[in-house]
């Protein structure tokens, strides 16, 4: 199953780009599901499991700004 955004949702990718969110995949019962990213800088499009991806920082929520200690590893 595919779920299209209305709203793109922020996020940091495993290699710190900036990037929006356009829709998720279903990855299946024992799979990360699959996303579809805008990168912010030159607006490539590029596909990244759940582990890959953060959700950018948000004051509202009180996510704060990745740092290199908390970055994702792979």
């Amino acid at each position: 199953m595919i779920h299209e955004f209305t709203n793109p949702i922020p996020v940091v990718t495993v290699d710190g780009d900036e990037a929006y969110a356009v829709y998720v995949r279903d990855g299946g019962t024992w799979e990360n599901d699959v996303w579809c990213v805008a990168l912010c800088e030159g607006g490539a499009i590029r596909h990244y499991r759940s582990d890959q991806l953060k959700l950018h920082r948000n004051e509202t929520y009180n996510l704060t700004k990745h740092t290199r200690e908390n970055r994702i590893h792979t």
